[in-house]
């Protein structure tokens, strides 16, 4: 979720080695001849010593030249750079899945607005569609109700799981208040979907809880849903609608599967009140 403009990183890898090159500014390891690297922000080399700054003990230091095995630290580089230019690249295509608009030529669901064909969900805010990514969430322990729990003569509370997303904002903004969704799946899971507000932690999102144990009350899992407005349109196609207008917040559509929650959740943020 997290967000629409992808940061731009810029890395300087300068392989120079020769006496008297120039520092090495991007993060790197330095590589010597017993094996072992050390993880430096810049290194030069000056006459038979090798200068450069250690990121573990962020100071300036020297070693001989003859202990530097220079192939090793320019394979490092290279390897490093190869790495780094996959992660990036994976980045950008998220960043298209994410934000692409999508071909409407599926489904009309307003004078001149189509639906993708493709399946998936999707949100309409009254000028745009767009395509809801799938967020899986994890489960947490929730250390506050432990530590209450370990403290009490009983176990007279109940042992509390959190599901939440990573990230404190989801990376879909929604500006409309009163959205449409669109739900293309063969399957009839929409008929029985929820929309869930998450509450923000500063820097995750918590979907619902799961108690368990010896307590008051009924164990299983805990969490709110919005009341929603089921329309089936064609064969499966539905659409959802918030019965009342979206706060500012986090939320998610979440599929159930015999009244459990999967906890891989199309998750979206509002952004504004204004109604379109």
């Amino acid at each position: 979720m997290r967000g629409r403009i992808l940061r731009t990183v810029v890395i300087l890898v300068l392989i120079g080695l020769t006496a008297g090159s120039l520092p090495l500014w991007a993060a790197l390891k330095l590589c010597l001849k017993d094996g072992t690297c050390e993880r430096v922000k810049g290194y030069e080399v000056q006459g038979n010593r090798v200068r450069y700054y250690s990121l573990e003990r962020s100071d300036w230091e020297e070693i001989p030249k003859s202990l530097v095995d220079f192939e090793a630290t320019k394979r490092a580089q290279a390897e490093e750079k190869v790495a780094h230019e996959k992660q990036l690249e994976q980045a950008r295509k998220l960043e298209t899945e994410r934000f692409e608009i999508p071909q409407n030529n599926g489904y009309e669901i307003q004078k001149g607005i189509h639906l993708p064909s493709a399946p998936g969900v999707y949100a309409f805010d009254g000028t745009r569609v767009i395509h809801l990514i799938q967020s899986s969430a994890q489960a947490v322990t929730d250390k506050k109700r432990t530590a209450i729990s370990v403290l009490m003569p009983a176990p007279l509370l109940k042992k509390q799981t959190l599901i939440v997303l990573p990230g404190a904002k989801a990376a879909i903004r929604i500006s409309n208040p009163q959205p449409r969704f669109f739900v293309e799946d063969s399957d009839t899971w929409a008929a029985r979907a929820q929309l869930l507000p998450l509450v923000e932690r500063k820097d995750s999102r918590i979907v619902e809880k799961i108690r368990s144990g010896i307590g008051v009350g009924k164990s299983g899992e805990v969490r709110e849903d919005l009341p929603l407005e089921r329309t089936r349109l064609a064969a499966g196609l539905y659409e959802l609608k918030p019965a009342k207008p979206l706060g500012p917040g986090e939320y998610a559509l979440g599929e159930l599967l015999e009244e459990k929650l999967n906890i891989d959740v199309w998750d979206f943020g509002i952004d504004s009140t204004t109604v379109k």
